[in-house]
């Protein structure tokens, strides 16, 4: 991504994040004793990784190298990798500043993602000028030649970018290369698969965070067709890049989870979210809670360090400030990741039980996970046995219980709940805010 590549415009979001955490508490301290005090060290407990965007001609610079040594444990060149970096001249590559991007990274103990191998955009000049069959194959030539080249060390390849229009059709966008024919990304991820078999193949996009929007859909039809017909797809990319006109959307785990339940691994790719303060400190946490709360969702990688280096600079919309200080951005991520233990993806409902029989009675509460968001989720239970039942319910802490409904409920602490029945039947709801803890409510029945 740079400001060549994309414009800045983004479609407008209808549901902000920030209106949906204006509650939640940003974590703007020191990350607690015993906690990890590094991005990539605190998203290796659960599993994950934390990357960052890297420009070669920024090597040579000591704060910006350090950041990158310190921080980060996946790689991603900025543009250095890309078809009009790679191949200037047709069958001639060039590779020396990927090289150098890669060669870093590598010597640090650090992973590389690979972007990106196909895209409309970035072309060297001799590709824009082709069509047919002759830029198909030239694009085929140019995916192998280059996965063959960097192959065992890159951990995913971004194998095509970008290819879905914008907009209400959810259909692909008019390029050189869709005008090849309507099986070009199959072909790329096959030609793909074949030079590199040990990377993991993507699909990268923008503007697919909100599952209501058509561009979305379409993105996840073309998947569940490869999935359902073998075509090599590992992994979907999701750039997330957010701002005022384009904000978190409130249904942007879902989205993550609905992609991740076609079996493929979701990535968040290029993030950076204009901002400042607390409302984008909010963001973040946000993003990197959905990021946890789905199982295969590996990793997050920010689109640059210090916000001078991104290709939003004036909307100052990375972690680290012009000097290289850490931002609210920046605590509040890492707190979100020291608090993060791995997904619990809600593809199906599931249900825990607990009976309690006083006096030769008795009931059973019934736990339903509901739908889930960044910063809350909600909750049912279903009462059997008796309709004159008490049930406690018990969250733990930080969260806390913000809503319920179809019952009458009064409360003991900040922690437990006691509901009752209100006439609406024996199920009855509640939302919980959760602050980083995902884990489930336990509840206690017995006749009242």
């Amino acid at each position: 991504m740079t400001l060549t590549a994309k414009s800045v415009a983004r479609v407008a979001l209808v549901s902000s994040l920030v209106a949906a955490t204006a509650a939640a508490a940003v974590i703007a301290a020191s990350p607690a004793m015993g906690a990890a005090s590094t991005l990539a060290a605190a998203a290796q407990q659960s599993g994950r990784y934390f990357g960052t965007a890297v420009a070669a001609n920024k090597l040579g610079d000591s704060t910006y190298v350090g950041i990158l040594n310190r921080e980060f444990d996946m790689v991603t060149a900025e543009n250095e990798m890309k078809m009009d970096a790679t191949e200037p001249n047709q069958n001639q590559f060039s590779f020396g500043n990927g090289d150098r991007i890669v060669n870093h990274a590598r010597n640090q103990g650090k992973r590389v993602r690979g972007h990106a191998l196909a895209w409309h955009q970035q072309q060297p000049g001799w590709m824009q000028n082709m069509s047919g069959s002759a830029l198909r194959n030239a694009m085929l030539n140019h995916i192998t030649q280059v996965a063959t080249y960097y192959r065992g060390k890159i951990y995913a390849w971004d194998v095509v970018n970008e290819a879905y229009a914008d907009g209400s059709s959810g259909g692909r966008r008019d390029s050189n290369l869709q005008r090849t024919g309507n099986d070009w990304i199959e072909a790329a991820f096959r030609a793909a698969r074949a030079a590199d078999p040990n990377a993991k193949l993507c699909y990268n996009d923008y503007n697919t965070d909100n599952w209501s929007h058509a561009k979305t859909q379409g993105v996840y039809r073309m998947v569940q067709d490869f999935k359902s017909r073998g075509v090599p797809i590992d992994c979907v990319g999701f750039q997330a890049h957010f701002n005022s006109g384009n904000p978190v959307p409130s249904n942007y785990h879902t989205t993550l989870q609905n992609f991740a339940s076609l079996g493929v691994d979701v990535q968040i790719t290029e993030l950076d979210i204009e901002g400042s303060g607390s409302s984008q400190a909010q963001q973040y946490q946000g993003v990197t809670q959905a990021c946890l709360a789905v199982s295969r969702c590996t990793g997050i990688t920010v689109w640059g360090i210090r916000d001078s280096d991104s290709w939003r600079a004036s909307g100052t919309p990375l972690l680290f400030d012009n000097s290289g200080n850490k931002k609210a951005a920046y605590n509040s991520v890492l707190s979100a990741l020291n608090s993060g233990t791995g997904g619990t993806d809600p593809t199906t409902t599931t249900t825990t039980t607990t009976t309690s029989n006083p006096g030769g009675g008795g009931c059973t509460a019934t736990y339903s996970e509901g739908q889930k968001w960044n910063d809350r989720f909600n909750g049912q239970v279903t009462v059997s046995g008796t309709d004159n039942w008490v049930v406690t319910v018990t969250v733990s802490s930080p969260q806390r219980i913000i809503a319920t409904w179809n019952t009458s409920a009064t409360w003991e602490s900040a922690d437990v709940m006691t509901a009752r029945p209100n006439g609406s039947g024996n199920t009855f709801g509640f939302t919980v805010m959760h602050g980083g803890n995902w884990s489930w409510p336990s509840l206690s029945c017995r006749v009242g």
